[in-house]
């Protein structure tokens, strides 16, 4: 067994979706080295070493495997892109064999189809959320955690987001020391400016700026506003959220509006989306205008169908499909987020659509409530925990006749659908999406119809 701080020859055999490369030493006992490819032979030296495993880094590279990739970014240790050491095209194959092993591990005989490549796999992010951290030299440190830790790596200028985003948060760093505006300090609470968060609209024709901070009032505010909206005339509002708890949620739950407008508009598959901070949208607006196209042709819509759209955010899903039904409903917990879809809803003049604020177990009693027994179609789209076993007995109780699943999750989707498929639903072939290039991320979506046997058309009937 290597000894820690030993320097040891490896050929790194595989690479896990955390961005490690996987070997075993000369005992084997595996071996976790951080941005090398599967294939390359390798000097690391042992950084940690626990009885069932080690951790090294990497010295000195060998010879390089033919996955290996030129690094995309300077910024090391951030932990976001579990894949930079690899070409896309290794990536793409990574993510596949992903999602068809945790279909494996459930049990579940499926389709895995090949991975559908983003548009771009750089520049894509349409959100970041920069935490500030108080540098030693007093300057305030803006970029992205370190991998299990609160400790803020230096990436402003991240290569997954649009470089816009990077030239706004300098200029918010160089205010902030003009200003006297210090940082948030998690230790003994003090401070002000928590995290700069950014989202904009496709190529950036809308910006929308919201500084998390401690209290609702900023330092220079409007010096600030004059100096950020001269330089960046794509910014449409600048907000504060106002977040004093000791947490490590990010957002709080009140806003202070310093200039322009609470929202950007965006659109996605032809629908105008208004977009409030609080509301979900898919980071990669492009890949997922891609996937919910696919999503609506899984859903085989007529035109007379009831729709139901279970964490239907802002309604950019259900909105996209609600020409070809007769009736839309959207549940989504996040209210914010209902008054969004709600208008976005009027905007577009699309009066078959409903949203509700609640929780999606409650589906059938929200339902019920205008006069439908179950909706024809359901479309599912969890966070990364998927579905609970009560959400999912209210979908089986729904009794729809197809259910479209997305999921950013694999292992809960897996998870999920073998749970569904003991009740009666069958599943078609999964088709992964890139969604979230470089990282350790993928979406996936799949058709699950029902079994219509005597026992559940009675339940039906």
């Amino acid at each position: 067994m290597p000894p820690k701080n030993s320097v040891i020859p490896l050929r790194i055999t595989d690479i896990n979706n955390l961005g490690f490369g996987v070997s075993r030493d000369a005992d084997g006992k595996v071996v976790f080295v951080r941005d090398t490819a599967d294939g390359d032979l390798c000097e690391v030296k042992i950084i940690k070493s626990a009885r069932d495993y080690s951790v090294g880094r990497l010295v000195a590279l060998l010879e390089p495997s033919p996955h290996r990739a030129e690094p995309h970014c300077q910024a090391h240790g951030c932990g976001g892109c579990a894949y930079g050491a690899v070409t896309y095209e290794h990536e793409l194959w990574l993510k596949r064999r992903t999602v068809m092993a945790e279909f494996k591990k459930a049990g579940l005989s499926v389709e895995v189809g090949e991975v559908r490549p983003s548009p771009s796999y750089l520049g894509y992010r349409n959100k970041a959320q920069y935490p500030v951290a108080r540098g030693a030299d007093g300057v305030p440190v803006i970029g992205f955690y370190a991998p299990r830790s609160h400790r803020v790596v230096e990436a402003a200028h991240c290569p997954l987001t649009p470089p816009l985003f990077g030239r706004i948060a300098e200029e918010i760093r160089a205010h902030a020391v003009r200003a006297g505006v210090l940082p948030y300090d998690e230790e003994d609470g003090t401070g002000l400016l928590r995290h700069i968060y950014l989202r904009a609209a496709k190529d950036c024709r809308e910006v929308l700026l919201t500084l998390v901070v401690t209290r609702g009032e900023y330092p220079e505010a409007e010096a600030l506003c004059r100096t950020l909206t001269q330089k960046f005339p794509m910014l449409v509002g600048i907000l504060l959220n106002v977040n004093d708890a000791p947490t490590n949620v990010i957002l709080g739950k009140r806003y202070v509006t310093l200039w322009g407008r609470p929202y950007l508009c965006d659109t996605l598959a032809d629908v105008t989306l208004e977009l409030a901070p609080a509301a979900f949208y898919q980071v990669n607006r492009d890949a997922a205008e891609a996937l919910y196209r696919h999503a609506a042709a899984l859903a085989e819509l007529r035109g007379d169908e009831v729709l139901l759209d279970l964490y239907c955010g802002a309604g950019s899903i259900g909105l996209s499909m609600a020409g070809r039904v007769s009736r839309l409903f959207g549940i989504e917990i996040v209210p914010e987020a209902v008054e969004c879809a709600r208008r976005n809803a009027a905007a577009a003049g699309i009066k078959n659509a409903v949203f509700a604020v609640g929780d999606a177990a409650a589906t059938a009693e929200i339902l019920a409530s205008h006069g439908v027994s179950h909706p024809d179609v359901i479309v599912l789209d969890p966070p990364r925990a998927g579905a609970d076993a009560r959400l999912l007995d209210t979908v089986d109780a729904l009794a729809p006749s197809r259910l479209v699943y997305i999921s950013c999750n694999p292992a809960t989707l897996a998870r999920d659908v073998a749970y569904l498929t003991k009740r009666g639903f069958v599943p078609g072939p999964v088709t992964p999406f890139d969604l979230f290039p470089r990282t350790g991320h993928v979406e996936s979506v799949v058709c699950l119809t029902r079994r219509l046997d005597n026992e559940l058309r009675e339940r039906m009937n």
